[in-house]
């Protein structure tokens, strides 16, 4: 399981500079989560793949570790990311999976 982190320092900053953004932010998250059938490990592989189909990475780093915190396995994360392929493309997923693997291995091993 993922081990608890520090926001990046652009994230702490407008945090810090904007709480109501970011607590906007967090409330529709949390209220759009809730609304439907999706279970929270399903809503935040749904998400993972939607940061990596927008290419940001410190998207994928979040939704991998939020994944993990909701009890999804590497495996379902992998999967998750390799069915891009054929949307997104081979390269972007593959930026995708070296993402995931900056948190999958940094707070785990592989």
């Amino acid at each position: 399981m993922a081990k608890d982190h520090t926001p990046s320092r652009t994230y702490h900053d407008i945090s810090k500079r904007y709480p109501e953004v970011i607590a906007a932010l967090e409330n529709l998250g949390t209220t759009v989560r809730g609304l439907g059938p999706l279970d929270e490990k399903t809503s935040q592989l749904v998400q993972l793949a939607a940061a990596a189909a927008s290419r940001s990475e410190g998207s994928v780093h979040s939704h991998t570790r939020r994944a993990l915190k909701a009890g999804a396995t590497r495996e379902e994360i992998y999967h998750t990311l390799l069915l891009l392929i054929s949307t997104v493309g081979f390269p972007q997923a593959m930026a995708a999976i070296s993402w995931c693997r900056d948190i999958l291995e940094g707070e785990g091993g592989e």
